[in-house]
């Protein structure tokens, strides 16, 4: 995460500590706190790299080093959809948090929650799904590099399900309370567990990105 992103990252966590502490209207509270989980900084799953094959390599059966690019090849594809679904749940929620801001029956509005929720889910078991060859990886006899880059982009998948996690669980919150009269400091907790999560999850993408830099000759673009 560079500088700019960091200080945009500080910038909403600090957005829900004031929340906590500001004295406007309830509604005021209610619209600033919704904003927020589409405010928090979501990193870029897909790997987008491969393996660089040796010369003479490609092609043969049972290569550990072609069954680690296979194995990338495979995650990467499983990234996409979890890619498309991410982005048709925020989609959907934001969809229902202008509803509620407008006061067009915010009770009305749990259905469209709901459905968000059950799409980040399906987006979720995609990720998890994706983690499985990459844990194969790690398994395979093929440089000290590659299975670190495996094993940090594990980690940072780890945190980001995490971080889905507990968005689902804002989302369940809405579902129950759509504005949020009972369980805001509830809301409040998870959306700053959320924050950390992405963070966690940004800082191993993050040094992933940089071991394949140092590694051209193993992993490219």
């Amino acid at each position: 995460m560079n500088s700019r992103e960091s200080a945009a990252f500080a910038r909403d966590n600090g957005s829900l500590r004031r929340i906590r502490d500001r004295n406007d209207s309830k509604n005021g509270r209610l619209l600033s706190l919704m904003r927020l989980i589409l405010r928090l900084r979501v990193p870029i799953v897909v790997i987008t790299l491969s393996l660089l094959l040796p010369t003479g390599c490609s092609g043969v059966s049972g290569d550990p080093r072609e069954q680690a690019n296979d194995a990338i090849a495979e995650a990467n594809e499983t990234i996409a959809e979890h890619d498309r679904l991410f982005g048709e749940a925020r989609e959907t929620y934001e969809g229902a948090r202008e509803a509620i801001e407008d006061a067009e029956d915010p009770q009305g509005q749990a259905e469209r929650v709901a459905q968000a929720r059950e799409t980040l889910a399906d987006a979720r078991a995609s990720l998890e799904d994706a983690r499985v060859p990459l844990l194969e990886v790690r398994g395979l006899d093929v440089e000290p590099e590659i299975k670190e880059y495996a094993g940090l982009v594990t980690e940072a998948m780890d945190a980001h399900l995490e971080a889905e996690a507990g968005e689902m669980e804002f989302y369940e919150i809405l579902e129950a309370d759509p504005i949020l009269q009972r369980d805001r400091e509830r809301a409040l907790d998870t959306l700053s567990e959320v924050g950390e999560s992405y963070d966690r999850a940004e800082a191993s993408y993050a040094r992933a990105r940089e071991l394949a830099d140092a590694n051209p000759e193993l992993i490219g673009g």
